[in-house]
């Protein structure tokens, strides 16, 4: 039988999730059960909780800033990337 339970979230972390799982072709209820299902898998939660130290924080600030260079493609990434190793002298 199942039960109903009230859960109190944030409105635009409901939002964002709510798109994000529609993508994938979920309901927040389907991703609930998965997520109580790991946790019995597991026998605890199913991921580490950690606080961030500050490279990590740093890194996510640099993300959520929008200050990273992004590229319109996989192979312009690889371009980029093989490039840079080109311009590293070797030891």
């Amino acid at each position: 039988m199942s039960k109903t339970i009230q859960v109190r979230i944030p409105d635009d972390l409901k939002e964002e999730v709510g798109f994000i799982l529609s993508e994938v072709g979920l309901t927040a209820s389907d991703a609930i059960n998965m997520f109580y299902k790991q946790i019995v898998l597991h026998r605890g939660i199913p991921f580490d909780i950690r606080i961030p130290n500050k490279k990590t924080i740093a890194a996510i600030e640099e993300v959520r800033s929008g200050k990273l260079e992004s590229y319109d493609s996989i192979d312009e990434l690889f371009k980029e990337v093989k490039n840079e190793k080109k311009k590293k002298k070797p030891i």
